[in-house]
């Protein structure tokens, strides 16, 4: 099977940067949200992206981001969204009941050659290969944020994912221009956030049992370690709504954690960087 259409589920951080360094890459792309506001939103982010290319990448043009752009489509009707699709990656929240209906109804809508990939950072592949209906064309693709200048994409099966499938995934993350990154064993967190979460939840530890305020704790590892970002400003990067249903799987100080980010953040609609305000402010 060759992969040349792709659909991607989802609007928000990673779901437009997937889509967009898809497209970017030659792919034809189809942009799935619930409704038009959220398309609309997604136009508009994939406009900054565009931006953000030309400002970082050395080899990018106003040609080929106006041509990237132009092989993405949007759709609010999932089943228009995916019956074409050779491979869909589904970049919804970290709500494992949310994840197992969409792909139930993906299963039964999607042709069934179609390859579905998730790009959650916390649940495992066999959490919701059942769901599919196709396990053995189901495993986890996994992107960090920026993906155009950040570009590892880690692949990971599940006891049922057919080894043809993976390297067919592994191969796809290269022709995207990413660095795959091949996960031999079912993890929690993958690599990248098998090393990232245990980091930022020490972070928001320390926050909210009051030993110090958000910008000091990232002042400090800054200073001391020269990271370009404290995990406060890693959180703003991510999304605060993710970092907030990251955080209700997660024991009485995450919880804590979460209910401090909602009341202070979420519910003024400061979600990070997307909306210009989270822990900090961001000019657009």
């Amino acid at each position: 099977m060759s992969i040349r259409k792709v659909t991607v589920l989802g609007t928000g951080v990673l779901g437009a940067q997937i889509a967009f360094q898809t497209a970017y890459s030659g792919f034809e792309v189809t942009s799935y949200d619930i409704d038009e506001d959220k398309i609309a939103t997604a136009r508009k982010t994939m406009e900054k992206l565009g931006h953000s290319y030309l400002n970082d990448l050395t080899d990018a043009t106003p040609e080929k981001v106006a041509e990237g752009t132009a092989r993405i489509s949007y759709a609010t009707d999932l089943e228009l969204a995916v019956q074409q699709a050779d491979l869909v990656i589904e970049a919804i929240p970290e709500i494992l009941d949310l994840k197992k209906k969409v792909y139930a109804e993906l299963g039964r809508l999607a042709p069934s050659e179609t390859i579905f990939a998730t790009n959650s950072s916390t649940l495992l592949p066999s959490d919701i290969a059942e769901a599919t209906g196709r396990p053995e064309r189901f495993l986890a693709l996994h992107f960090a944020n920026t993906i155009w200048l950040h570009n590892t994409a880690e692949v990971m099966g599940h006891a049922k994912t057919d080894p043809a499938i993976f390297d067919e995934i592994v191969s796809f993350a290269e022709d995207i221009g990413m660095v795959p990154i091949q996960v031999k064993k079912e993890q929690p967190g993958y690599v990248l956030n098998s090393l990232l979460v245990p980091f930022l939840r020490a972070a928001s530890g320390l926050l909210v049992k009051g030993i110090a305020s958000a910008e000091d704790i990232d002042k400090t590892w800054k200073i001391a370690t020269g990271a370009p970002a404290g995990p406060f400003e890693i959180y703003d990067t991510v999304g605060l709504n993710t970092a907030y249903n990251v955080a209700m799987t997660g024991d009485e100080t995450q919880k804590e954690f979460a209910a401090y980010i909602k009341e202070n953040y979420i519910d003024k609609g400061k979600l990070g960087r997307a909306t210009g305000e989270g822990f900090y402010k961001y000019q657009s």
